[in-house]
């Protein structure tokens, strides 16, 4: 029986072929086949002297969750609104107070404005990537594309995901993945994107990519112990595949050979423990808690996110959107629609994209904080860039009412947990939200904090298959969000 939310293989990379699917047999069904062995040495990080160690925040999360809005949140129109500005700035929305004095952010994000005690807004964000897929892949790496304001497709050279680092750094000690990636692959718009794959790694320290968890049986089913199978026959076929893998040994040469044997020993790891299968199973939840979160794909990622920080994963990224812009060819399906928001904007965020981000988002918050989970987990919401400081048609695009361009110069964030302050904004973009006003942070300094934030010094290096010694990141961690 198939995984209910497992990717479409035939969609998930240009690299694997059906066959190559298909000859992972039953597990390929799982959405398993996305993790795949390298054959590098694993190399583990050590704490050099002089660490950062004592630094605020450094070590408080034992998870981070990461939401990403692809396609790019405006700013203006969600969490630093200028209500100042000329009408053709600021645009049709109002602005509303929030839990936080003198803080305001745009009206359709009531329950979120009700929130703002418990996060940190960052409004000066900033970098020059101005195309979706270079600038998701320097978000979701920390690293500029070779190809700066781009769309290129995933390849063998690119630099790996944060995901993909962590198992070189600090494997899992509690799940058989150090990441998992929700609602996913991520498309930009219908092709996948750079940034969120193992690159020069490879594939075995890669995210387990799940696709939509909406599916009435939201748990593993593929991986369920099938009921006439007895447990000595379980351990037969065991016994089976470890001599078969024994044999296969004297081709670790080949590259593809081990990564073959680490899919079956992750996949494996799941299938000896009801546990971590269970940790899937959103039917475990009630019904009040998953129509709290939302009976769409965001939001019970966003539940699924919460259940995979208790089963002790260290990173979960929840593309909110699947696609930076699907509502061209399905306008009617609110589950197609991206932040990237050229025309239209205002129609597609206050009827398709706010509500439910809204919802998700202040759901995850509640959850995490009420179940204390917050105080040991990093959460982060962010997209590629923000929108323009100036409400135009574009008639290269799909739509008839206006919306905003791609805009980097300035854009927000959102932070909360594991020691981040309470109730607090960082940054001060100017009267128009166009440029940093204060101190701009890059994408680069997103990535340290988070390793800083699960204790791994961003200032060391990790090696890649061939021993080269690559920089964990780029930037620095950003201490003006801890008190």
């Amino acid at each position: 029986m198939s995984l209910p939310f497992a990717i479409d293989p035939r969609s998930w990379s240009p690299r694997l072929s059906r066959r190559d699917w298909l000859r992972i047999g039953g597990l390929s069904s799982c959405g398993l086949a996305a993790q795949i062995w390298s054959g590098g040495t694993q190399t583990k990080a050590t704490e050099p002297a002089g660490s950062p160690s004592r630094q605020s925040g450094f070590g408080q999360a034992k998870s981070v969750i990461v939401l990403y809005a692809s396609g790019g949140q405006s700013q203006l129109d969600t969490w630093d609104p200028k209500p100042n500005a000329p009408q053709g700035i600021r645009g049709e929305f109002q602005s509303i107070a929030t839990s936080l004095p003198g803080v305001r952010v745009c009206e359709h994000m009531p329950r979120l404005a009700r929130l703002a005690h418990l996060y940190t807004i960052i409004r000066t964000m900033s970098h020059d990537d101005l195309d979706h897929g270079s600038a998701t892949y320097l978000s979701l790496t920390g690293q500029f594309h070779p190809q700066k304001t781009s769309n290129p497709l995933p390849h063998s050279d690119d630099a790996p995901t944060l995901g993909a680092i962590l198992p070189r750094v600090r494997p899992s000690e509690r799940f058989p993945y150090s990441a998992v990636n929700i609602n996913g692959p991520l498309l930009i718009p219908e092709l996948p994107s750079p940034g969120q794959y193992g690159g020069f790694l490879g594939r075995q320290h890669e995210p387990l990519i799940l696709g939509d968890v909406t599916d009435s049986t939201t748990s593993f089913t593929g991986l369920d112990p099938q009921p006439d199978l007895p447990i000595p026959r379980q351990s037969s076929r065991t016994s089976l595949l470890d001599a078969i893998d024994r044999a296969r040994w004297r081709f670790a040469a080949n590259r593809s050979t081990g990564e073959w044997n680490e899919l079956y020993r992750q996949a494996r790891s799941l299938l000896d423990s009801p546990r971590y299968r269970d940790s899937f199973d959103l039917s475990q939840e009630s019904d009040t808690v998953r129509d709290r979160y939302g009976r769409f794909r965001a939001g019970q990622a966003c539940l699924l996110a919460k259940r995979l920080v208790e089963a002790g994963v260290p990173l979960i990224t929840v593309f909110l959107s699947h696609s930076s812009r699907g509502q061209d060819l399905s306008p009617q399906e609110t589950e197609r629609y991206g932040w990237d928001t050229h025309n239209d904007i205002f129609y597609a965020m206050k009827q398709h994209l706010l509500p439910r981000f809204d919802i998700c988002f202040s759901a995850l918050l509640e959850d995490l904080d009420r179940s204390g989970l917050l105080e040991s987990t990093l959460v982060i919401c962010m997209g590629e860039f923000g929108r323009a400081p100036q409400v135009a048609l574009e008639p290269k695009f799909a739509g008839s009412t206006p919306g905003r361009k791609h805009w980097a110069a300035t854009y927000s964030i959102v932070m909360a947990g594991a020691g981040v302050k309470r109730g607090h904004i960082v940054g001060v973009s100017d009267r128009i939200a166009a440029y940093p006003e204060t101190n701009p942070y890059f994408p680069g300094d997103i990535a340290a904090t988070i390793f800083a934030a699960l204790g791994i010094d961003p200032s060391q290096h990790y090696t890649d298959n061939s021993g080269r010694p690559w920089p964990l990141a780029t930037g620095k961690p950003i201490r003006e969000l801890y008190g």
